[in-house]
């Protein structure tokens, strides 16, 4: 088994969308593109609510406050998907057809 060991703090410092993935953009000059699929939050999201982001620790994380959901930078480098449960998921869908 291997270990994600970091060389230096990688850091968000932007995020862009595209029709199926999401691009951060590293303090680093690097960026990392990740599938939507991969968080189904951000996958059944409206563009607004992915748009409305705030990066968390100075980068070290991704919170959307419209969904709910935080995402990690050691996550997103160690490339782990989203952990919710499929009944916990439509739990959350079930309330955001309700609004």
């Amino acid at each position: 088994m291997s270990t994600l060991v970091l060389e230096h703090e990688c850091l968000a410092q932007k995020v862009v969308f595209t029709e199926d993935s999401f691009i951060v953009y590293l303090t680093d000059g690097r960026s990392i593109s990740v599938p939507l699929v991969w968080y189904p939050r951000l996958f059944n999201a409206k563009k607004q609510e992915l748009e409305n982001y705030e990066l968390i620790g100075d980068g070290e994380g991704i919170h959307w406050p419209d969904l709910d959901e935080d995402i990690s930078m050691e996550g997103i480098l160690a490339g782990r998907r989203s952990g919710e449960s499929q009944s916990s998921l439509e739990k959350w869908l079930k309330k955001r057809t309700q609004k």
